[in-house]
């Protein structure tokens, strides 16, 4: 059985193949079938965007779906920018890091804390639903640092690793991210499903 994996981002794209190579399965994006669908995600939290976009799709594709919400919560900004970590400042990646470093100017080190949350929701063809989530903590630096990654990466300190998220090996990321723990936590789930009778 095929997995369609709901998302247009390539860097999401990237990790979730190395993610969950571990199934041995197809796994199949939007792009590679040239499907476009109009998601709007007006949900109030994580679960509620992950849960409206594995619906679109999996009626879209017809295939088991998984899909995901995402986003950095900054202690000192109440959760901000949280579900509008996409669309936090118009622009790209780079864009959203100089706002959110901008409305963190005058926040000392000790109070910068925060965390990525990523939810991840499976639906299938028959209409069962089925979450996990996972929470990367860490601080948000006060200037970007490393390459890698993308989005907050740059800016998101691991104290565990000395490092932000942008400087980590691929490997490492994919070990420890908010994403990967969410992953994890739906393997059971997704290994359970993709070998069960149709």
């Amino acid at each position: 059985m095929k997995l369609f994996i709901a998302t247009q981002n390539p860097g999401k794209a990237r990790e979730f193949r190395f993610l969950l190579a571990s199934l041995e399965t197809d796994l199949c994006f939007p792009f590679e079938l040239g499907m476009e669908v109009e998601v709007v995600e007006d949900g109030d939290t994580f679960t509620d965007n992950a849960r409206i976009k594995a619906l679109a799709y999996v009626r879209a594709s017809g295939l088991l779906t998984l899909a995901d919400d995402s986003g950095l919560e900054v202690d000192a900004l109440d959760g901000a920018p949280g579900i509008r970590s996409a669309r936090y400042a118009p622009g790209d990646d780079t864009d959203r890091v100089t706002a959110l470093l901008a409305q963190l100017h005058n926040v000392p080190w000790e109070q910068r804390t925060a965390q990525f949350r990523c939810v991840v929701v499976v639906a299938t063809p028959a209409g069962e639903l089925y979450s996990a989530e996972g929470v990367c903590p860490g601080q948000i630096a006060f200037e970007p640092t490393g390459r890698g990654g993308f989005g907050y990466d740059p800016i998101f300190y691991l104290p565990s690793h000395d490092c932000t998220m942008a400087q980590l090996p691929r490997e490492e990321k994919n070990r420890i991210s908010h994403r990967a723990r969410a992953i994890e936590a739906a393997i059971p789930t997704l290994y359970r499903l993709l070998r069960s009778p149709a």
